[in-house]
């Protein structure tokens, strides 16, 4: 197992050992807020990655094909700003 994977692996298993013996209604609400937290974090960090591929001068399906995810999905990582509220949320 490369150390990626492994990385990968700890994290499963932290994610098990922090809801472990809860009752599931605990579980759900424990594991909803990581799953914001958890998405947020990498929606962040996966368009930091994606913009830093356009400032080097790649095109939008050249970052498509060197990430796996389509054209358009691309676009929308570009387009999106973390920072302004989502759309429907309050202020």
């Amino acid at each position: 197992m490369d150390d990626r994977a492994e990385e990968v692996q700890r994290v499963l298993d932290a994610i098990d050992a922090l809801t472990e013996g809860e009752p599931p209604e605990a579980r759900a609400k424990r594991l909803t807020d990581l799953l914001k937290s958890v998405g947020e974090k990498v929606r962040r960090e996966r368009r930091d990655a994606v913009l830093e591929m356009q400032a080097n001068g790649m095109s939008y399906r050249q970052i498509a094909d060197a990430t796996g995810v389509n054209f358009s999905r691309i676009r929308q990582i570009i387009a999106d700003d973390p920072d302004k509220p989502a759309r429907g949320a309050e202020a």
